[in-house]
């Protein structure tokens, strides 16, 4: 047989399959059976890293597939599909690839992979590709632009806000945190003109060439062969605010809105010491005199900070304004010493809060704050743990950690103040591992935290980032802010801020250069200007960065942050205002309790442990979703409007509405091994396509994008910056 007569019988042979799967897919496309799990092509780049990432945060099952590995699986129809049941089933709800063909031209995978996502009406991202007509795009000229994108002003159109993107206001700004270093790049192009006939090229996201009064795709929908690609031509990665303002939306994108895990957008701050007079920074002697970072034999400060009753009305007017709610750790102690101090019985600022308690939350932080690990050796800079003449570490014992954790209770009881008792915060965290003086926790608070019943202690997020058991008790993680507990001023903060961040050679401390965690900065910041014009917008990316992470794990700042200055609200605003420009009202801000914040990461742990066990079973078969988990363990699902929850009697309503879908937690109902929800006809994905004969059409392999020295280079950490830095930060002071 000739070359030309085997091309003609292969290509009648591949004529007759795909109008045999026409036939089979048009009479069982209801009874497909769709496996909720994504199909990850990795081949090492940032972009499809970021995707991965997003899809571990949510808690979506998928698999991943690295090109570069010899042993890696073939993708192929076997790989991709079989049957169950005698029903036909699409392994993956999903595909994210590299670019629109990462395997190479005339590739078998690519052929398999546009087959299975035509017969199933699966959808596939195209990570970051060129903008060219293999994508239904112009390539980027006449117009078009290919270059750094550092601060452009990308926008969400209006399919796109019909569609996955719905939850943003409109803006999605691309990073520019240094001017030296380009970190994003790609290309802005236009739709083709003319695309072959039924096909379509809708942007979703947008922004303006330059030189130009057009604007170029940076995200679009291409919708070809019976196919559907999401079509992203700029580079990211997981951490830039462009990514993350995107990265739901992707998501929800690929898998039609149906897809286990979700994402929320968190923010709670903690405000501690609340009833205390915290020690005041002195610019003098460059450390705070009564605490441990001041030389042995310094005089106490006689000039403290505390909130006063007028602090509290500025600050219920601020949360009403902003709609939110602080949590405030209590020190009774405190109270107590100020009235011993003042020679009365009555504390103004105890009365104040009482009176207004509705607009807060509050949390045992214990009776007056003590170091609740060893016992601290102070006679030398920095401390050091006592040790018995054997040469072990001294204790705080288990009876003085119960007191101070029950003395606290009993007195906020006979206030009338009302808090969770199974919450609690020590005193600067103290009793768990503070290095590098105390590298495990003390042997006697698992006990006496058990004893008191407390069910979430807090801890320091930049020293041990994920939730952990102190004996029955869970950590919960909180993010130090770079707003100093010994400053009420701008001028103040913004001396020790210089003292910390600056080197030696321009007169600061030099811990900058010694920590590894962060860069100095190139000068001293101006007292009168620099913690409004450097500070606050530092301290609102990297907060924000945590916020748009889908990460609740709070914040923290101190009483004294509310008082003289009021040096809190800049930075909160500023947080607050920020997020509002981004995201439409359907995706507010979850502000929750630490004991709600304790729960959610602990039922994540498990999830993502049933999850990476391969314990997890989730699939569509038309409109209903059946998820089965270990016993115990709850599903955490996304679902469109209208899903319900099937019960062995009628049914419930799921979830919650969130960024213009239904997520949450879910178990088996009563006699029910697995949870089965219910989408409404309304929101069911289509499921399979037709598919007819020769239309699934394979692009050329995109040549390997070339990312210019120096893009998606790490944003060098800015003094404080924990969001790059792997969550740690200077905190010698910051997070007492």
């Amino acid at each position: 047989m000739g070359r030309a007569t085997r091309r003609a019988a292969a290509c009648a042979a591949a004529g007759l399959l795909a109008a045999g799967l026409q036939t089979v897919t048009a009479h069982a496309a209801a009874q497909n059976r769709i496996d909720l799990t994504v199909l990850v092509v990795d081949d090492g780049g940032p972009a499809t890293a970021a995707i991965a990432a997003e899809l571990t945060s949510e808690g979506t099952p998928y698999t991943t597939v690295k090109l570069s590995d010899p042993n890696r699986p073939t993708i192929n129809a076997a790989f991709l599909s079989d049957t169950v049941n005698g029903a036909p089933r699409a392994k993956f709800e999903g595909v994210v690839l590299p670019n629109d063909n990462p395997f190479g031209t005339g590739s078998a995978e690519m052929t398999a992979l546009a087959t299975y996502e035509a017969t199933f009406g699966i959808r596939q991202i195209d990570a970051y590709t060129y903008a060219q007509p293999s994508v239904g795009l112009n390539w980027a000229q006449n117009p078009g632009y290919i270059g750094t994108l550092d601060g452009t002003q990308g926008g969400v159109t209006a399919a796109g806000t019909a569609g996955p993107f719905g939850y943003l206001k409109g803006n999605v700004p691309f990073e520019d945190n240094d001017p030296n270093v380009s970190e994003s790049y790609g290309y802005l192009a236009t739709p083709l003109t003319t695309l072959p006939a039924g096909s379509s090229f809708t942007p979703l996201v947008d922004a303006p060439i330059p030189g130009s009064t057009s604007r170029g795709s940076l995200v679009g929908e291409y919708a070809h062969d019976n196919r559907r690609e999401l079509v992203v031509t700029f580079v990211y990665n997981q951490y830039q605010q462009q990514f993350r303002l995107l990265a739901r939306g992707m998501v929800d994108w690929v898998t039609q809105g149906v897809h286990l895990g979700y994402d929320q957008n968190y923010f709670a701050v903690h405000s501690d010491d609340l009833f205390l007079s915290d020690d005041r920074w002195s610019s003098t002697l460059k450390c705070t005199p009564g605490d441990v970072t001041c030389p042995p034999n310094t005089s106490p400060d006689e000039n403290p900070i505390r909130m006063t009753p007028s602090d509290v009305d500025t600050l219920v007017a601020w949360e009403q304004a902003n709609n939110f709610t602080i949590d405030f750790a209590f020190n009774g102690g405190g109270s107590a010493d100020w009235e011993s101090d003042n020679n009365t019985t009555t504390d103004p600022l105890l009365t104040k809060f009482l009176a207004d308690q509705s607009s807060f939350r509050f949390i045992n932080h214990t009776w007056d704050h003590p170091f609740l690990g060893c016992q601290q050796d102070v006679t030398v800079v920095p401390w050091k743990c006592q040790t018995d003449a054997g040469g072990n570490d001294v204790w705080v014992s288990e009876a003085t950690i119960q007191s101070e954790i029950q003395q606290n209770i009993t007195w906020a009881q006979q206030q009338g103040l009302k808090f969770d008792p199974a919450a609690l915060i020590t005193g600067e965290h103290s009793g768990l591992v503070t290095l590098p003086q105390q590298p495990t926790d003390n042997p006697n608070l698992a006990p006496a935290l058990a004893a008191a019943g407390i069910k979430f202690t807090g801890s320091d997020a930049s020293r041990e980032p994920a939730q952990r058991l102190v004996g029955s008790t869970l950590t919960v993680p909180r993010y130090p802010m770079n707003v100093f507990y010994n400053a009420s001023t701008a001028a103040s903060e913004t001396d020790e801020y210089n003292w910390i961040y600056t080197s030696k050679a321009n007169g600061g401390s030099g811990l900058c250069e010694t920590s590894g965690n962060s860069t100095c900065l190139s000068a001293p910041l101006d007292e009168a200007t620099g913690y409004t014009s450097y500070i606050v917008p530092l301290e609102t990316r990297i907060d924000l960065g945590h916020v748009l992470n889908n990460d609740p794990r709070p914040h923290f700042i101190h009483q004294s942050n509310f008082a003289e200055g009021q040096i809190a609200y800049p930075a909160l605003t500023s947080i607050l205002n920020t997020y509002k420009g981004l995201y439409n009202t359907n995706t507010p801000l979850v502000n929750m309790s630490e004991t709600a914040i304790g729960t959610e990461l602990q039922k994540r742990a498990a999830w993502a442990g049933a999850v990476s066990g391969g314990q997890v079973t989730g699939y569509r078969i038309g409109n209903t979703v059946t998820v089965s988990a270990p016993s115990g363990v709850q599903i955490e699902a996304t679902m469109p409007t209208g899903t319900t929850q099937k019960q062995l009697l009628g049914s419930t309503a799921f979830g919650a509405p969130y960024a213009g879908t239904l997520s949450g937690w879910a178990s088996p109902g009563a006699f029910q091994g697995s949870v089965t929800l219910t989408l409404s006809a309304a929101n069911t994905p289509s499921g399979a396509a037709v598919v007819k004969a020769n239309t699934v059409k394979i692009a050329p392999a995109a040549p390997k994008a070339v990312v210019p020295q120096g893009v998606l280079k790490a944003v060098p950490a800015g003094p404080g910056d924990t969001k790059r830095s792997k969550g740690k930060s200077l905190v010698p002071s910051s997070s007492k």
